[in-house]
């Protein structure tokens, strides 16, 4: 199984992310191979097309089933197993998602649970443990928020995803408004006139001169 420069270049791709992704470049190769296949593979395809030998594929393909990334088929009058990736890449993001919160970020909860309710032996103590308090309401809050999109279909979240930007820009106007009115009515630019001004003005002009009167003159008899 000849692959093309187009599909080498891909699965080259995955197998150098693979490892900052928390797998080896072996399962980070077969899964992106997998994935651009136009039909379920067996392991000796794979290993064919990526030049592992057979025992790496299985021990790659086992992971990628640990991690819920693969499907596993069979074909009439053929013994061997076939895998392929799931077609809706959603589902994929889902799952890629999941299995990091599961593995990496409930076990950090968990040990930052356990330190709140450890007894601080020195002011250093304390320092430390309050800022671990801070991280643990900052990852239970981010880890609350994804279980709520978990619970989300597809198109929903699509959605969603596609509003945040439209959020942040709002958020940004709401601001510079707030900003604006704030500015306003602390000050007022020169040379503009409001209604509250021009009120002020009324009630501050100083009263107008007035000419006295004169004496009255008496009348002769």
């Amino acid at each position: 199984m000849q692959l093309s420069p187009l599909i080498q270049r891909f699965v080259l791709h995955f197998g150098e992310m693979g490892s900052r992704w928390g797998i080896n470049r072996t399962v980070g190769q077969i899964y992106a191979l997998l994935f651009t296949a136009a039909r379920p593979l067996n392991a000796d395809e794979i290993a064919e097309a990526l030049g592992f030998s057979r025992s790496n594929v299985s021990i790659g393909l086992k992971e990628l089933e640990s991690w819920n990334l693969v499907r596993l088929s069979h074909q009439p009058g053929d013994r061997r197993e076939y895998f392929s990736a799931p077609d809706d890449v959603w589902a994929i993001f889902r799952t890629l998602a999941e299995e990091r919160r599961r593995r990496e970020i409930d076990p950090t909860l968990s040990m930052l649970r356990e330190v709140q309710l450890e007894t601080p032996l020195s002011d250093d103590d304390r320092h430390a443990q309050a800022r671990m308090k801070e991280m643990y309401g900052l990852i239970l809050l981010v880890t609350t928020w994804f279980g709520d999109t978990q619970k989300l279909d597809t198109a929903t979240l699509e959605k969603l995803m596609r509003l945040g930007s439209r959020v942040t820009k709002l958020l940004d106007v709401k601001d510079r408004l707030t900003s604006a009115i704030g500015m306003g009515s602390a000050k007022t630019p020169a040379g503009i006139k409001t209604k509250a001004t021009e009120s002020t003005a009324k009630t501050t002009r100083p009263a107008s001169k007035t000419t006295p009167a004169k004496p009255a003159r008496s009348r002769k008899e």
